[in-house]
């Protein structure tokens, strides 16, 4: 059995993956689209159709329904040549119409169907009245169906009346007003399939499209987190490897000792950037090997943070209040991430004689992180333009607010430069559980700190 056949199978409906089916269907296809291409091709062929099978008949010679007739008691006048073409032809030719004016070409066949029966002509063409009314249930609106019926009424009243001398009227009337029926029936039933149909094909469409958005919104999503992961490694690890660079060029001459200890820390330095960048992009690989695990950065990760930042030249005061270290390894790296931006602006703005005060406090449900530096030496006023917003502040006001928090960042006393962060502890936060400012709730974009279940690796 094949794969088609077992989807099929498994939907329900064992007909529906039949190779006759499958070819029939395609064999639709084609019919539709060739439709679609030259419509008139199957309007004339409908037309080829009910002449052959229904007009050819009445003209050939050895045509004995007067002796049918005779046994009914029922007689009909058998008209001229041409008047039987001129009949059949507005019978008929009032269907190359029929999809594109049902309702004119259905009064049209029926204005000529009255005629024939009121001068005594039964023609075999007569279905033509009958295909009119399933072209218009099919394609027209209910307003012209109801009066098309109403006139169907009146037709089949005036040939039952015709053939009231052979058969009882009651008779006559329930066969036609059957066939009728049965035309308007399909009409319907054919006309709420296509509905269906195109409703159908709107939803596939329209689930495509939002399936495509919700694609690129995740590529968007990923690049920006990738964006500002990179960010936080390249340019904090750039910025000590610059300042401890110029601190030991200076240093070379006049303590060679404290110049060949900033290069080792430009190596020590220089080879954790390097990690961390082989194991952002080692996440990033479809293929090849698997990166080398190492844990995401924490809160116990800001010791080491702050020495290497002194090594460079600020002095770090680094304070702790709270259970700190017992906090949700998402909400460690988002504080070291902050700490980590902060201290890399002051070095890059305050130069490497200022003094930072770093201190985080976990009271009260809320997790507060500040960072206070006290600008450049002798007041000078801090580098950047007043009022500048770049990458980093961007990226600690995301992460903040990916656990409900608030950062903001000004000015401090004298020329020193305050950032404060605020992150919310709490398992409902302010907007529930599964709020949009939670991680996890709908429509939020969730950190992944720890994707890896073995160990908080990644």
């Amino acid at each position: 059995m094949s794969e088609h056949d077992t989807a099929a199978g498994a939907g329900g409906d064992p007909l529906s993956g039949h190779p006759v089916f499958a070819r029939l269907a395609r064999l639709g296809q084609r019919a539709r689209q060739a439709d679609r291409d030259h419509p008139w091709v199957l309007d004339t062929a409908v037309v080829a159709a009910v002449f052959l099978l229904f007009c050819l008949p009445d003209l050939l010679p050895f045509h004995d329904g007067g002796e049918r007739a005779r046994e009914h008691r029922i007689v009909f006048a058998r008209p001229p040549l041409a008047a039987m073409l001129a009949l059949q032809a507005g019978l008929l030719l009032p269907l190359l119409w029929r999809r594109r004016r049902p309702a004119a070409a259905f009064a049209a066949v029926a204005a000529v169907f009255v005629l024939q029966w009121s001068l005594g002509v039964a023609l075999r063409a007569d279905v033509a009245l009958l295909v009119a009314l399933y072209s218009l249930a099919l394609h027209g609106s209910l307003r012209h169906l109801a009066w098309a019926c109403a006139a169907m009424t009146g037709a089949s009243a005036l040939v039952a009346v015709e053939l009231s001398g052979g058969l009882p009227v009651g008779d006559a009337l329930f066969f036609l007003f059957s066939a009728a029926t049965a035309a308007v029936a399909v009409g319907i039933a054919v006309r709420i399939r296509r509905a269906q149909l195109a409703g159908l094909r709107e939803r596939a469409a329209r689930l495509e499209v939002e399936r495509d958005q919700r694609s690129r919104l995740a590529t968007a999503t990923e690049r920006t987190r990738v964006a500002r992961e990179m960010h936080d490694i390249i340019g904090h690890n750039l910025s000590v490897i610059i300042t401890l660079a110029d601190g030991g060029a200076y240093a070379t001459e006049a303590s060679p000792e404290r110049g060949r200890e900033a290069l080792l820390l430009i190596g020590e330095t220089s080879r954790q950037a390097l990690g961390e960048l082989r194991r952002m992009l080692g996440v990033l690989r479809d293929q090849g090997e698997g990166p080398e695990f190492t844990p995401q950065p924490g809160i116990a990760d800001l010791d080491g943070l702050c020495a290497r930042i002194r090594a460079a030249g600020p002095q770090v005061v680094y304070t702790a209040r709270g259970e700190v270290g017992r906090l949700d390894r998402g909400v460690q790296l988002m504080a070291y991430r902050i700490v980590q931006e902060a201290l890399t602006n002051t070095l890059k703005h305050a130069g490497p004689e200022t003094r930072v005060h770093v201190t985080l406090a976990a009271e009260g449900g809320r997790l507060r992180v500040r960072v206070r530096d006290g600008g450049p030496p002798g007041g000078a006023v801090r580098g950047g333009a007043a009022g500048e917003e770049g990458h980093g502040l961007t990226g600690m006001r995301e992460r903040a607010a990916l656990y409900g928090g608030t950062v903001t960042a000004g000015p401090g006393p004298g020329a020193g430069w305050t950032v404060e962060a605020v992150l919310d502890l709490t398992p409902d936060g302010p907007d529930g559980p599964d709020g949009p400012g939670r991680p996890g709730g709908p429509g939020a974009f969730t950190p992944d700190p720890d994707p890896d279940p073995t160990g908080g690796l990644t």
